[in-house]
């Protein structure tokens, strides 16, 4: 069973390679409406460094080249069937200065827009912030803290009922690897563990702001230790403007060798949200799914095509969606609803069991809105359809 998943840039048309001193770049909203929608295209020339993008109405709009022969840029309004045509110039220097912004400072990376941090990546092992940690539960790989746009913290890190959460982090845990039974999750077993294992690339710039890295899921079970699974990890910040915060994870995960992995069925496992300490207790976190569900009883075990998760933290609401792509195996995902903790997850193995076998990637995706205040399902709605149907974009030479 092959888990690759194609990234869909809703493009479609081939390009001429050849440069040309002006093209026009056509963004079809399709039925849905745009707003502040992150949209990604194929350059007319990989070969020039900078260009400069005019919206329809003469206003330089910020663009961002990957240095692999696509832009992004940020298409601000456009009503459902609606098309716009901007002009894509060739020019000798960026057009707009950084927004989004990534540093590297002890071990961890912090991402700022506009000098606000939006979150912190914790790449090497972090430090044990308690005497009541065990050096087992010593952990790098992961997001925390991530802060709404008014500086709110809303994760949670070695919290006291659960030592191995952390933040947004992605370990397995009821697996089997060569007969053996890792738990990659459950840290205090002392049965597996996931490491980070460096970066591939960082950056900042106008549109957004990121860093590629790799994990690996290690056997402490086996004689030597053993390696069962990688993982890249891709997270990007988008400078989608000043109401919410947009970040994007994919995880890719392959075979560390000639064994497979297998995931008996269980109720989690996967991709896991820990909310703030402040939280803890039913009266005081609160939950939304796509369904419409607020209540984590009856949400537990359904699957949603994304799910809010807020509290208050120092009097101040504030929460995060958690939006699963549609491409994500399973789809839509089931999900792991704490009954009275903070702890979100969505976890393919509750609906059976399955396998990641050698030559085989399984590739994640999920899109996060964090927001003060209450949740918006209009908002975590649209953001899910920018995410899972965007934009059609063709660029041409003008004539």
């Amino acid at each position: 069973m092959l888990f690759r998943f194609f990234l869909a840039l809703g493009l479609g048309l081939p390009l001429a390679r050849a440069a040309a001193a002006n093209h026009l770049l056509r963004v079809d909203a399709g039925q849905h409406e745009r707003s502040g929608t992150p949209v990604k295209f194929p350059l007319p020339n990989a070969d020039q460094a900078h260009w400069q993008l005019t919206d329809p109405g003469g206003k330089a709009v910020a663009i961002q080249t990957d240095g692999l022969g696509s832009a992004s840029f940020i298409v601000g309004k456009l009503a459902a069937f609606q098309t716009a045509v901007y002009k894509l110039s060739p020019t000798a220097k960026p057009t707009h200065a950084n927004v989004v912004s990534l540093v590297k400072q002890n071990g961890k990376l912090q991402i700022t827009i506009d000098d606000k941090t939006v979150l912190h990546y914790q790449a090497e092992k972090s430090e044990l912030p308690r005497d009541d940690l065990e050096p087992i539960y010593h952990r790098g790989g992961y997001i925390h803290p991530v802060l709404t746009p008014s500086g709110t913290v809303i994760t949670d890190d070695y919290p006291h009922n659960h030592k191995h959460h952390h933040g947004i982090w992605f370990p397995w845990t009821n697996t089997i690897f060569e007969g053996r039974k890792p738990d990659f999750w459950n840290m205090g077993k002392g049965t597996g563990t996931v490491e980070f294992t460096g970066f591939h690339s960082r950056w900042s710039g106008p549109v957004h702001a990121g860093f590629s890295s790799s994990h690996q899921f290690v056997d402490l079970i086996a004689k030597p230790k053993k390696v069962a699974l990688t993982e890249e990890w891709r997270v990007q910040v988008y400078a989608t403007g000043k109401a919410y915060y947009l970040f994007e994870l994919e995880s890719l995960q392959r075979c560390a060798g000639d064994s497979k992995i297998q995931f008996p069925q269980y109720r989690y496992g996967g991709l896991g949200f820990r909310g703030h300490g402040d939280w803890d207790g039913k009266e005081n976190c609160f939950y939304l799914t796509a369904n419409g569900e607020s209540d984590r009883i009856k949400g537990h075990a359904t699957r949603a095509r994304w799910c809010h998760v807020g509290g208050r933290t120092g009097g101040k609401l504030g929460g995060i969606g958690v939006l699963c792509h549609p491409g994500n195996f399973r789809f839509p995902q089931p999900m792991r609803i704490h009954p009275s903790e903070p702890f979100f997850n969505f976890a393919p193995s509750q609906t059976g069991e399955w396998e990641i076998k050698p030559g085989e990637e399984y590739v994640s995706r999920y899109r996060f809105v964090v927001t003060d205040g209450k949740p918006d399902a209009a908002l975590l709605e649209r953001l899910w359809r920018d995410y899972a149907h965007p934009p059609r974009v063709e660029v041409y030479a003008a004539e």
